[in-house]
């Protein structure tokens, strides 16, 4: 059986998004640490920290995976606006390792039509000055992008054009997200272009930089650029490319994290059901 899991809301007080997830019956989860629509957060409350990581240790629910604000962009050619999102990027680095969460999957950000070459570079240079001030051992992971104008990231060989710039590799891995790979024209849709989109992926990455899977389908189709995530089996990549996946024996010992909507059409437990489904 695959490990899968959500996204869950830390309302309330943090340690109650373990809570939600075992309700949920997930085996894996993913929060943001603080209110992710804002620059500004407070400090961590140690009686909260203790809590979660006291619930987690009971009954473990692995790995626990952050998620970056909605706000900084690593790719910035906006000098404070970079700063910014280099402080944020540290801080979460920061405060993951307080919880104990093993990863803090990143977007890479727009360039702003400034060009790829210093994109990278804006990113690269984050993640070395980022990484270095946290000494704890959470990874952060670099999330593919479904190739809207000016984005970074959405190619393996972005990917890896990045990860050569990188300082200390062992820190720092990769979240292949199945909706964002499918809008940047990665086939997901038949069993063909999963293995030929999965290939590609051990042949230019590598799989053991891949840690992480955010399991969503795709509201648009092949290419589109458009980044708008659907319910398992329910969008352009459909039950037959999710059913290939999970079975894959590249990536199906890997946590699948679900950011589906929540809608009339299907709740959580029923994205739950069919992943299971689909994975038997």
């Amino acid at each position: 059986m695959v490990k899968a899991g959500f996204h869950v809301s830390i309302s309330g007080t943090i340690d109650q998004a373990v809570d939600r997830a075992r309700e949920i019956g997930c085996d894996t989860f993913q929060i943001f640490t603080r209110n992710p629509r804002g620059w500004k957060y407070k400090k961590l409350i140690a009686q909260e920290v203790q809590e979660f990581r006291h619930k987690l240790e009971s009954d473990p629910l692995t790995p626990v995976v952050a998620h970056m604000p909605y706000l900084p962009n690593l790719s910035s050619p906006k000098k404070m606006i970079y700063n910014r999102s280099v402080k944020s990027l540290s801080a979460e680095l920061d405060r993951c390792g307080q919880l104990g969460i093993q990863y803090l999957v990143t977007h890479l950000g727009s360039h702003m039509g400034k060009g790829q070459d210093l994109g990278l570079e804006s990113i690269s240079r984050a993640i070395n000055r980022a990484v270095p001030e946290n000494a704890n051992e959470v990874m952060l992971l670099l999330e593919n992008t479904a190739g809207t104008k000016n984005s970074m990231g959405s190619s393996f060989d972005d990917l890896r054009r990045i990860l050569a710039r990188v300082d200390d590799r062992r820190m720092v891995g990769i979240c292949f997200d199945t909706a964002h790979a499918y809008a940047a024209g990665y086939d997901l849709h038949s069993p063909r272009g999963v293995e030929e989109t999965l290939q590609r992926f051990g042949s230019v990455l590598g799989f053991d930089i891949l840690k992480v899977i955010h399991l969503n389908d795709s509201k648009f189709g092949l290419g589109s650029g458009r980044d708008r995530h659907e319910h398992i089996g329910m969008g352009y990549i459909g039950e037959k490319g999710f059913r290939t996946l999970l079975k894959h024996e590249a990536v199906r010992n890997l946590p699948f994290i679900m950011e589906t909507p929540i809608d009339d059409r299907r709740d959580e437990l029923g994205n739950l059901r069919k992943v299971r489904e689909l994975s038997a």
